[in-house]
């Protein structure tokens, strides 16, 4: 139904052809179109009937009229009867698909509004079920049958569901006011009408139908739309998570403020219980101290009562002026003084002075600084990589970092893996199976051992202690290629090395090699290996052939045998020559290539063992 309708629009109007006009090149026109194109091609100064000529809009054929005008050219009687039987299969059966695109776009308008009739003469008008598209009109159910019988014209009225009238009357053009916009031109952008495509200024301009317009400008902006409705998805979630982050933040907030009054609390208890622990040691050492003094001045209280006695004895002694009687008493009396005065040092007791008590002292400076010094623990910044600071050969790579939060770092670690070119470096550290990780580095340098030689590596450093980490930014090193050379050890006996071995050519007078394990022994096979033994990774070389015309280039084993062409057992691959046949060979199996007889450099990437060349 689709096509056919197509077949039956105007390309003027872009509507079913009404009293369509057959042209002498075939074509169809509507008749008012046609009038429509003669009053755009009319001015003002002449009449409409001086117009004799005007283009096909399908085929730009000049078609010339006669005296009659438009009345002469023939009606497409045909035409209009397979039109009036389409709209007849119209009515009776769904909606045709361009009506249903308009009813889709004018469905969401009047799900909620009343359409009223606008044929009645009562007051208010009653509610419209119809609305002809032709007449521009809705009608009631009573009005409609009354304005349209089942009669011609009107059973090529389509009638669809109720809709507003500046809806069904449509858009008029900006340029010709009583003209409907009826196509879409792509290159200003804007709706027109059928005569601004046939005369005015967009003539020469692409134009598009409305309802093609309609389904592309319609599929792009609910593309665009789901793009939108996605990506506010997108922030929704990601709103989610910042709003999670800052409820988080909320409780671990609360959780280290609870911390902090525990700790202060516990640290405070501490100090109570030392200063009761050591105010009690105080008094303890007090009452020691005084004890042991008070036991001396007892001490001392008795000697001194001793001794006086003794000194008032004497003085009496020394009273007597009786020679004889003084003799006879002092004798005693001096006795005991002479002994009192020797044992004077035993008598007084030691006074010592640290039994005074200051010699004891409290000193909590240190604890002060502690104390001043308490803080909470943060994870410490991160390291700096210092690209001008490492090194590298082919196979190790030494990096270097700063750091300028050191004090807080309790260790490093190194992470590294093979750089593939990814730029997002978040997917790239997120997927753990690739990463190399050296943990617990104490220095702010570290040297990687066993890496691929010629290979980029990626490297992050992270700082670490008990709050948490953070990563340096990353850091591209790329280790050395790997020099190679011919090894002379194991070129055969006819061939000499030279150019710093890097050059090979057979030499019939070199015999006076020693032979080795290592050395080419064949008969028919002079070869010589490459000095370095290659495990892994990716590599490339070049070969310059010079004239030769026989030769094998390759990788093998260390193991492969040196008495047999390469490429003859499983242990050797190798591109060889032959004259003029070129091939591939392995494990004894061979395969024609083509290559150029001029061949003079050969490239070899992405090949990994021993290197050989014959």
């Amino acid at each position: 139904m689709e096509t056919l309708e197509s077949e039956l629009t105007c390309p003027i109007c872009l509507e079913l052809f009404e009293d369509p006009l057959l042209l002498p090149c075939a074509h169809s026109l509507c008749f008012n179109c046609a009038h429509r194109i003669l009053v755009s091609h009319c001015s003002t100064s002449k009449p409409l009937e001086s117009i004799s000529a005007f283009q096909c809009p399908t085929c730009r054929y000049v078609i010339t009229l006669n005296q009659r005008g438009l009345e002469g050219l023939k009606r497409n009687v045909t035409l209009q009867n397979i039109i009036d039987r389409f709209q007849k299969a119209s009515i009776s059966s769904p909606n045709s698909p361009t009506e249903s695109r308009r009813l889709q776009t004018q469905r969401p308008y009047t799900m909620d509004l009343r359409i009223s009739c606008q044929f009645c003469e009562q007051d208010p008008p009653r509610e419209a079920v119809k609305t002809c598209v032709t007449c521009e009109v809705s009608y009631c159910d009573r009005c409609l049958r009354a304005t349209h019988p089942n009669k011609k014209p009107f059973t090529s009225h389509r009638l669809v569901e109720p809709v507003p009238d500046t809806h069904i009357r449509g858009l008029t053009c900006l340029e010709h006011e009583n003209e409907k916009v009826n196509m879409y031109c792509l290159v200003d952008d804007q709706l027109i009408c059928a005569l601004c495509k046939l005369v005015g200024r967009h003539r020469e301009h692409q134009v598009s139908s409305l309802t093609e317009r309609f389904d592309k400008l319609k599929q792009t902006l609910e593309n665009n739309l789901t793009n939108l409705v996605k990506r506010n998805s997108e922030l929704e979630n990601q709103m989610a998570k910042l709003i999670q982050i800052c409820q988080q933040v909320e409780v671990n907030t609360a959780m280290h403020e609870a911390k902090l009054v525990e700790e202060c609390d516990e640290l405070v208890e501490i100090i109570r219980q030392r200063k009761q622990i050591i105010a009690v040691k105080i008094k303890e050492s007090k009452v020691m101290k005084l004890r042991k003094l008070a036991q001396q001045i007892a001490n001392c209280r008795q000697c001194l009562e001793r001794s006086s006695a003794l000194i008032t004895q004497a003085e009496q002694s020394l009273k007597e002026n009786d020679h004889a009687r003084f003799l006879q008493s002092a004798r005693n009396v001096a006795e005991r003084v002479a002994m009192a005065t020797a044992s004077s040092q035993v008598l007084i007791p030691d006074v010592n002075l640290n039994e005074a008590f200051d010699n004891f002292a409290l000193d909590f400076s240190r604890e002060k600084k502690i104390l001043e010094g308490l803080d909470y623990l943060t994870a410490p910044n991160p390291p700096a990589i210092r690209e001008e600071l490492c090194t590298a050969s082919h196979d190790t790579i030494t990096v270097h970092w700063t750091s300028d939060d050191e004090f807080s770092v309790t260790s490093y670690e190194l992470q590294y893996t093979i750089y593939t070119g990814q730029t997002n470096f978040i997917s790239l550290y997120n997927s753990a199976d690739s990463w190399m990780i050296v943990p617990n580095i104490k220095q702010n340098h570290y040297t990687v051992h066993g890496l691929q030689s010629g290979t980029r590596y990626i490297f992050f450093v992270k700082a670490i202690n008990q709050a948490g980490s953070r990563n340096s930014e990353p850091a591209r090193l790329k280790t050395n290629s790997q020099p190679f050379k011919l090894d002379p050890k194991t070129a055969h006996k006819k061939l000499r090395l030279s150019n710093d071995c890097l050059t090979m050519e057979k030499d019939e007078s070199s015999l006076k090699k020693s032979h080795t394990p290592e050395r080419f022994s064949g008969t028919g096979s002079y070869g010589a290996a490459g000095n370095v033994f290659i495990d892994s990774g990716c590599h490339y070389w070049e070969v310059l052939l010079g004239a030769s015309t026989w030769y094998a280039v390759g990788v093998a084993y260390k193991s492969a045998p040196k008495n047999e062409w390469s490429g003859k057992n499983s242990s050797s691959w190798v591109f060889s020559r032959c004259n003029n046949n070129f091939l591939v060979r392995h494990d004894g199996k061979e395969m024609l290539v083509e290559a150029s007889l001029q061949l003079r450099r050969l490239e070899s990437p992405y090949l990994t063992g021993m290197k050989t060349c014959h």
